[in-house]
């Protein structure tokens, strides 16, 4: 082995990039990929807000790898969570009680708010939603679900068939009892709304009429995202989330809502429904909850719901449910929260520095259209032209057509900065612990960055 350590973090090592670039080329196959098109970076070792590649280069880590990486990079709690776990029991099975099993799950359901006491524990947010929109169906005895369109809920056969963006084409047909509606986006309003109240009022009638016409007493649950992730950072406008569950009480309809995303701190709350004064019946997490350092996710189920599993078996289960050592990191992530004030600093930075700045950039580069968010979420939609609104790259664009914003993600790279981009979108979020010097750091990047999104400009 011929490597130079050249700080505490980063290590260059050219031997090992090529032989783990050799085996990555050979062997790994990755998902949502033409297999010959990509050349993966291999990635050596990364600490908090920052990563590093084998050339020693570091990176800036905007996008919490998946949206997942909350507690950064290597975080000493979670690592020794994982270690002392795995010394003392690294496996058990679901059938039998387990102490950071229970304790995370009452953790959970603490922070969930009133009316929820029981967790059910999954792999990741793909089956945490398959066996939610189960658990709906067993209980209303209704087997269809709405879902938005611009939503992204999982590549197994329902949460692929809930998503409502392209990567559901190639899929189709899975489940036949999934339908699709408009949600809010006043932005690109599909209603023709001038401003978040009548974007919400419309977009309500709209999800009424889908209802109707689609069978109330055929339909067991709606599926949304709080906060649309992948697909445009959508917050949802006031009252809209209170009107979707008025109509869920109306039509005996159960809500799920997909918190993969945005539950656990990304957006300054526990899960993000608790900013908008509406409570669904069941939450899906994942990601956020131990920040991936060994996968993890499930279903907090409202006490209503648990009831009727009290007599009837639950036709499901994981032979990792509730696996120790994710649950470790997932109670070490407790603690962290606490004791570091994640919740009040990430509304702190996301009203303080991130708001006015994306502000700022917004008025410097006309390829801004409009940029939104919350907390550590944030998105920033790029457009040909501001007063058409034509956005930058076209939608579901590759190639040479998804260029100006590649030209972007590009210069991100090249001066420090993974990125995330998404269509016409450059997205922010960075993990929770980022120091606020990084943080304003990666923005002047992106403001640079957007240069190149200028001059693609009609």
């Amino acid at each position: 082995m011929n490597s130079t350590v050249i700080d505490a973090f980063a290590v260059i090592d050219p031997e090992a990039e090529v032989r783990i670039r050799s085996d990555d080329r050979r062997h790994v196959f990755h998902s949502w990929s033409a297999q010959g098109a990509i050349d993966p970076l291999p990635v050596a070792s990364g600490r908090g807000a920052t990563f590093w590649d084998y050339a020693g280069n570091s990176y800036l880590d905007f996008s919490s790898q998946l949206v997942n990486l909350n507690l950064g990079h290597q975080h000493p709690d979670l690592v020794r969570a994982i270690q002392d776990q795995a010394g003392r029991l690294a496996t058990i099975q679901p059938s039998v009680a387990n102490d950071v099993r229970g304790e995370l799950a009452r953790l959970i359901s603490g922070v969930a708010g009133d009316g929820f006491t029981k967790v059910f524990f999954t792999n990741g947010g793909a089956d945490a939603n398959e066996n939610a929109v189960r658990m709906a169906r067993l209980v209303t005895g209704k087997r269809k679900v709405l879902s938005a369109y611009r939503s992204y809920h999982g590549n197994t056969t329902t949460a692929i068939s809930l998503t409502g963006d392209p990567r559901r084409w190639a899929n189709e047909p899975g489940d036949g009892s999934v339908a699709h509606f408009f949600g809010p986006y006043l932005y690109r309003s599909a209603f023709h709304a001038t401003t978040p109240e009548e974007e919400s009022e419309r977009a309500l009638a709209h999800l009424e009429q889908v209802i109707v016409l689609e069978g109330a007493s055929t339909i067991g649950a709606i599926v949304l995202e709080t906060i649309v992730g992948t697909n445009g950072v959508l917050i949802p406008p006031p009252g809209y989330l209170e009107g979707v569950r008025a109509l869920c009480d109306k039509y005996g309809i159960i809500w799920i809502a997909d918190e993969v995303m945005v539950g656990f701190g990304r957006v300054g709350e526990w899960f993000a429904f608790q900013a908008f004064g509406a409570t669904p019946d069941l939450i899906t997490f994942a990601k956020g909850v131990n920040s991936g350092y060994v996968p993890l996710g499930g279903v907090v189920i409202s006490d209503r719901i648990a009831a009727h599993f009290d007599a009837v078996p639950f036709p499901g289960g994981l032979t990792y449910s509730g696996h120790p050592l994710a649950c470790a990191a997932g109670v070490a992530t407790f603690g962290v929260f606490e004791r570091e004030n994640i919740l009040e600093r990430v509304r702190d930075l996301g009203t303080r520095v991130v708001a006015p700045r994306l502000a700022a950039i917004a008025e410097r580069h006309e390829s801004v259209g409009e940029t939104r968010g919350m907390g550590l979420f944030w998105a920033i939609e790029l457009v040909k032209d501001r007063t058409t609104r034509e956005p930058l790259v076209p939608f579901n664009a590759s190639g040479a057509d998804a260029a100006p914003v590649a030209a972007v993600a590009a210069a991100c790279r090249k001066a420090g900065l993974s990125p995330f981009t998404h269509f016409n979108r450059v997205h922010v979020a960075p993990p929770l612990v980022i120091s606020e010097s990084d943080l304003s750091d990666g923005l002047d990047i992106i403001d640079d960055a957007l240069d190149e999104a200028d001059k693609y400009l009609a």
